[in-house]
């Protein structure tokens, strides 16, 4: 497995736009382009047989902020300092968004991206809302506490069902409604820059209600039940045992009908989802932009929804850890890559389409650009994954890699974990310790010696949470200043105040005929 991957040097034809979409705790299994035959995502499922799906691609840190910084940095989140869902993003980290915006690219975010400190754009020219979560150290873990510590329970899944209004679903409607407005507001402005749009939303992510549009193209008698049915917690891997402790799950068993209900508000959360992401398709053509625009869609981590009777995520199983991943390029065939690709891999890959020098490039990277695959011209690609956990719910760090079949999982705290997820696609038999793979266990723990010292990292993680925690609380006395994001709006420059004609910008087929100027 090569040591530092480099982004390739394929690029396009023309310079394109870029739309990203990111879903939040989307597990890909639960979308049909993957084989679920319950859930409704069809903008999804059009992309998909358009562009190009990865049907191996992963998170790099199962928890939302690590993996958003570690995909936007294309290093691992141990690398950045990114060890929880309240550590800093410091400000000094290149980013996917600087590397565009280096190479000419007008860059915005609409939506989540969880950026905790001072720096709430890390690249982006403009942000259109405010963030959904603190910024500041509210939630910075203590692992002097002990990993069974609460963190949350299963209230969520006991409270599924349906709403007319929350907050999750004011957020994701004014995100999209902002993207919507930006998309056509950079296709009629002056500004020729190409477009790199981020647009990220909080759902499905729980709490499980859903509106009742949604939750009415679903009935309890088609929603599926977990594949791995519900395992004892006494019975679970030591590091599923503690987790279980950490969300409460010692305290409440579930009830088939809770299940249902929960899956049931989830998958109808997709579909919400699908209908935003359908809305930014059908606005590019509006806009006049759709053929000359790369499209992303992916989530931060997934969700295990019940399997194995664990919820939410924070562990390495194939529910939490994989993503769904789908590019479509201008022009391209449709194909699909089984190679396994992960987060970390976007940023090289924007690079890449943006024909961006290495130059301009962070120092070392930890992903590749997925040009290659997608064009089938790669010969060499690692086919292998990184991740990392180093947030609460743990009694250590814990590293996985994937290599082709084999998933491997480690930690200073918890027993090694081997799974083949050729033959046992559900790890259900961990393969660690069996002489006949000998020689794949021993090759998995060597590249861990390689990359990590776990005593020195569980050390730095420790230090990390013992200054936030000491800074938050000064912070909290006194006059507060908060980092949180405030989206800037000039009023004097909207609408007809920004120095356009009073029949203003128009897009597409327009009127010819004679107007009188009523000013």
């Amino acid at each position: 497995m090569p040591d530092e991957p480099v982004p390739g040097s394929d690029g396009l034809a023309t310079t394109p736009h870029i739309l990203m979409i990111q879903a939040d705790q989307m597990a890909a299994r639960c979308l049909p382009f993957y084989g679920h035959d319950v859930v409704r995502a069809p903008h999804m499922q059009g992309l998909a047989e358009t562009g190009t799906v990865f049907d191996s691609a992963y998170c790099n840190f199962p928890l939302c902020a690590p993996s958003r910084f570690s995909m936007m940095a294309g290093q691992l989140a141990s690398r950045i300092g990114a060890f929880d869902n309240a550590s800093e993003f410091a400000s000094d980290i290149p980013t996917f968004a600087h590397v565009l915006r280096h190479a000419g690219y007008r860059t915005c975010l609409a939506g989540k991206m969880h950026f905790v400190g001072p720096d709430q754009l890390h690249g982006f020219e403009e942000r259109l809302t405010t963030d959904i979560y603190p910024a500041d150290f509210l939630w910075t873990p203590d692992w002097r506490n002990g990993v069974r510590e609460r963190f949350m329970d299963l209230t969520p899944v006991r409270q599924s069902g349906t709403c007319q209004r929350s907050i999750q679903l004011d957020y994701d409607e004014e995100v999209a409604h902002e993207a919507k407005r930006f998309i056509f507001d950079h296709a009629r402005s002056a500004d020729d820059r190409p477009m790199a749009l981020v647009v990220s939303f909080t759902h499905p992510h729980d709490p499980y209600v859903a509106l009742p549009y949604y939750w009415n193209q679903y009935e309890d008698a088609a929603i599926d039940m977990p594949d791995v049915p519900f395992i004892p917690i006494d019975d679970r891997d030591p590091h599923a045992r503690d987790l279980s402790h950490h969300h409460g799950m010692d305290l409440y068993t579930p009830t088939e009908a809770d299940i249902t209900r929960t899956r049931r508000a989830y998958y109808a959360n997709i579909t919400m989802i699908d209908d935003y992401i359908g809305l930014m398709l059908y606005t590019l053509e509006q806009a006049g932009m759709a053929d000359d625009t790369v499209v992303v869609v992916t989530a931060d981590h997934g969700e295990m929804l019940g399997e194995r009777g664990l919820w939410y995520k924070k562990n390495f199983y194939e529910p939490a850890a994989r993503v769904p991943l789908i590019i479509r390029l201008p022009g391209q065939k449709p194909s699909r890559v089984g190679a396994n690709v992960s987060l970390v891999d976007l940023l090289p890959t924007f690079a890449a389409i943006a024909e961006t020098e290495l130059a301009t490039l962070p120092d070392v990277l930890d992903g590749s650009s997925l040009l290659p695959l997608i064009e089938d011209t790669s010969d060499d690609w690692p086919d292998s994954v990184i991740g990392e956990l180093l947030s609460e719910g743990t009694a250590g760090p814990i590293v996985m890699l994937r290599w082709g079949r084999w998933k491997y999982i480690a930690s200073s705290a918890y027993p090694t974990m081997l799974f083949d997820l050729k033959t046992d696609p559900n790890e259900l038999t961990n393969r660690a310790g069996e002489s006949a793979l000998a020689a794949v266990e021993q090759a998995f723990a060597d590249e861990v010696a390689r990359r990590w010292d776990f005593e020195h990292l569980t050390a730095a993680v420790m230090a990390s949470q013992q200054r936030r925690l000491a800074v938050g609380a000064a912070m909290a006395e006194g006059k507060a200043l908060s980092w949180d994001y405030q989206p800037m709006r000039d009023a004097s420059l909207a609408y007809y105040r920004g120095g356009d004609s009073l029949r203003g910008l128009s897009i597409g087929d327009v009127d010819e005929r004679e107007t009188t100027d009523l000013g």
